[in-house]
């Protein structure tokens, strides 16, 4: 692996599944993986999970780890050719990345969207410009459409908590729309419904979305979902709901109007076959998800959260056995 930026990136999900697992129970067997080799983690925006959680995973594999929050500590960026360079950008994203890629075996990148252009947004301009100049290998530490790491991370606790049915059964797992008070991203149900309809095609999950009309996410990240309008309807039977908010794809950004009765809580819980609840974090409480959800026994945020650690060790695993 010597880029890790979606599901396509991974030829097996349940083979990844069990090596992030492995790992889990055994944190320090591939310490020479990593031994005199050095990550670089790139944030443009800000990161609690992800920078913790990935920089423990370097270490784990006897890694150096560099962290640089660009956006604070880093020159203004150029990222257009063509530009003669006279505002307020000091330096090319062409210097600036191969500089990193001088630097470092591996380098991890967290980049969110704009939300003004779709278009720009989409073709994930910045993130492909900065893979093609630093010349490694490079992790997604969440980008403008997607968020791989976190949705790893989430099916593994799914696979994790669930108990086989003697029939058969597979859960029924149910991305579900929230209320926020602005407007967020695409780029984690894009990444948990694309990584959930992969599962669904090896045979792991059902999966169900639920939003209100006008926030549909674009059909490339859903294909053999079920789509449902009604919270209610879409709770019925469901073994895992997870929560997130996000702004409208088609209208770009946008917080359009919804109707009432948008965030979990215990009584809608009564609906689903006793669900575990999920949320990626951070999260608003009783705004998004409610309080006696997150305090209460069907909570996995926690769960989910300590997950990211071994998705991103697993990855780096994969990529350092690239580098041997």
């Amino acid at each position: 692996m010597k880029l890790f930026t979606s599901v396509h990136d991974v030829p097996n999900i349940k083979q990844f599944v069990t090596d992030a697992l492995a790992l889990k129970a055994n944190p320090y067997a591939h310490q020479d993986l990593g031994k005199n080799k050095t990550l670089g983690l790139v944030f443009m925006n800000p990161s609690l999970r992800t920078r913790l959680s990935t920089q423990k995973a370097a270490l784990n594999l006897g890694m150096n780890v560099m962290v640089m929050n660009l956006d604070k500590e880093g020159w203004a960026l150029e990222t257009q050719d063509g530009v003669v360079m006279n505002g307020s950008t000091v330096e090319h994203i062409r210097e600036a990345a191969a500089v990193m890629g001088q630097y470092c075996d591996i380098l991890g990148l967290r980049s969110f969207p704009k939300l003004n252009n779709r278009e720009e947004d989409y073709s994930e301009d910045f993130f492909n410009k900065f893979v093609k100049y630093c010349a490694v290998p490079v992790v997604s530490l969440e980008s403008a459409t997607r968020h791989p790491l976190q949705s790893f991370a989430d099916i593994i606790t799914i696979h994790e908590t669930w108990t086989k049915k003697p029939d058969g059964t597979k859960p029924k797992v149910v991305l579900a729309w929230a209320p926020h008070v602005k407007a967020l991203p695409q780029a984690v149900p894009n990444s948990f419904a694309e990584w959930m309809c992969k599962a669904q095609e090896e045979g792991m999950i059902d999966f169900t979305i639920a939003q209100p009309e006008g926030y549909e996410l674009a059909e490339d990240f859903t294909p053999g979902a079920k789509i449902e309008y009604n919270l209610e309807e879409a709770l019925v039977g469901a073994d895992y709901v997870y929560v997130k908010n996000w702004s409208s794809y088609k209208e770009y950004g946008k917080v359009l109007t919804y109707p009432d009765g948008w965030m979990m809580n215990n009584e809608k819980l009564k609906i689903t076959n006793d669900a575990k609840v999920m949320h990626c974090l951070p999260v608003r409480r009783d705004l998004e998800l409610s309080s006696e959800i997150l305090d209460g026994p069907n909570s996995l945020v926690i769960h989910e959260a300590g997950n990211r650690l071994w998705a991103a060790q697993a990855v780096i695993k994969a990529v350092l056995e690239e580098l041997k």
